[in-house]
């Protein structure tokens, strides 16, 4: 199985780019968001996830690893597939489903190009309680290795920012957690806090409203 591919950007199509790999071109499929930070000629590193079929073998990729995950983990819900999984990566960040499945809160989930108000729901019912997906990387610290051993004045490939959000919640949640309480309370706490802080939100103050929350 392919985990993970670093080359150039060949082209990048409505649905799918081609990534070539030491003169071999793989041809992945992704969603809009993340086609639309590839630029033909620039380096880049995507997260595989691969689809095998009696009559298809599929690769999707992704700029971060937590996107791969979340895309496995939304499929894990009775309806669907792979297109609805690409269509809520695009419209919802990956900090925003988190704290949306946490909460069990459908509402974003419906913004989702094909996902309607009754998938919505038990896409919410289904991941609510669950710990968030574990990605297979060793996150920031790899990426910053890279760059640290990258020769003076090379292009270090194309990687997906860590989003404030979830900076700010994995903080809070730590914080809560070095204060006794559970994770899955923390999490719930830390979710609703930046829910009601939206951009406002600063660590401090989402560690003190989620300590308001689990006050309550």
């Amino acid at each position: 199985m392919i985990g993970k591919l670093k080359g150039v950007v060949d082209c990048v199509g409505e649905e799918e780019a081609v990534i070539d790999v030491n003169g071999v071109g793989y041809l992945v499929s992704a969603g809009s968001r993340t086609l639309g930070r590839l630029e033909p000629g620039k380096p880049v590193a995507l997260h595989i996830e691969t689809h095998v079929r009696e009559d298809q073998f599929k690769l999707f990729g992704f700029l971060s690893d937590s996107e791969r995950a979340w895309f496995v983990r939304l499929q894990s819900v009775q309806g669907v597939g792979a297109k609805h999984a690409l269509a809520m990566l695009d419209a919802i960040e990956v900090g925003e489903i988190e704290s949306s499945a946490i909460l069990g809160d459908p509402l974003p989930f419906e913004r989702a190009k094909g996902v309607g108000k009754k998938l919505a729901q038990r896409i919410a019912t289904e991941l609510k309680d669950k710990a968030p997906p574990l990605g297979r990387s060793l996150g920031a610290g790899v990426a910053g290795l890279a760059a640290a051993l990258a020769p003076a004045g090379a292009e270090t490939p194309t990687a997906a920012p860590a989003p404030k959000d979830n900076v700010m919640r994995e903080s809070a949640v730590s914080a809560l957690v070095n204060l006794g309480y559970s994770e899955s309370d923390a999490r719930k706490a830390a979710a609703e806090a930046l829910r009601q802080l939206g951009e406002d939100a600063t660590e401090g103050l989402v560690i003190k409203s989620a300590l308001k929350e689990l006050a309550r």
